[in-house]
């Protein structure tokens, strides 16, 4: 079986001398990058199948990094910096970043993180096929939500919102892109309106809505649906 390849682009010599054993350990092979230009130059060369990136660079903000990633590309990216604003988080996954961890971290997280990329990549944006998660069945071609074989009755927005995070599930959704995608872009900053949505969802799809399961929530960035059973 082909090694998926991860691209490390950090510019601290103790995270890559961390890494590169520890992701070799668990089946990847990794290649290295300590500047944004080196990364850009890796992704277009060296094919890998994953970025890991901190946001503190040398030559440029991590940030850049995304966003010019996602002009020609769909690799997955995981950040890894020792930033922890929310602000920070939220323009980084806002760029196109598919998830955030901080440092200092465990890389038993990390690599739970990077499986969960990697089963995504090359279906960004995707419908997805029937879903099942803790009880919960979404059918998107017959738009049919039921729980435990009893139809869940959902208004269309309702709908809409669960459907945006089952295309994105394991991955973090955040309130911007909910509230642009489902409403609109004049209703970017409704964060109440959203945070309304996302407890009558739950009331309809969750077994104990004080404690989801399904929709969890990213306290100050966002939403993360959990991944099918």
């Amino acid at each position: 079986m082909n090694q998926s390849r991860i691209l490390v682009v950090d510019d601290e010599p103790q995270i890559q001398r961390f890494l590169k054993p520890s992701l070799s350990a668990a089946g990847y092979e990794v290649v290295a990058a300590v500047t944004g230009a080196e990364a850009l130059k890796a992704v277009a060369t060296q094919a890998p199948d994953l970025v890991i990136l901190d946001l503190g660079l040398p030559d440029m903000d991590g940030k850049e990094v995304i966003a010019s990633l996602r002009g020609w590309s769909d690799i997955p990216i995981i950040i890894l910096s020792a930033r922890d604003r929310e602000s920070e988080k939220i323009a980084a996954l806002d760029l196109g970043a598919d998830d955030y961890v901080e440092k200092p971290f465990g890389i038993g997280e990390l690599t739970a993180r990077i499986r969960t990329a990697l089963r995504h990549r090359g279906r960004r944006d995707a419908i997805p096929m029937v879903m099942d998660v803790d009880g919960l069945t979404i059918d998107p071609i017959k738009r049919l939500v039921s729980r435990d074989g009893e139809t869940v009755h959902l208004t269309p927005k309702e709908y809409d919102l669960l459907l945006l995070l089952a295309r994105h599930a394991g991955r973090v959704v955040t309130h911007r892109t909910l509230l642009t995608t489902v409403w609109g872009p004049a209703h970017g900053a409704d964060l109440h309106y959203l945070r309304v949505f996302i407890g009558q969802l739950r009331q309809k799809i969750e077994r104990d809505p004080t404690e989801p399961r399904i929709v969890r929530t990213e306290a100050g960035v966002g939403y993360r649906m959990a991944e099918q059973d």
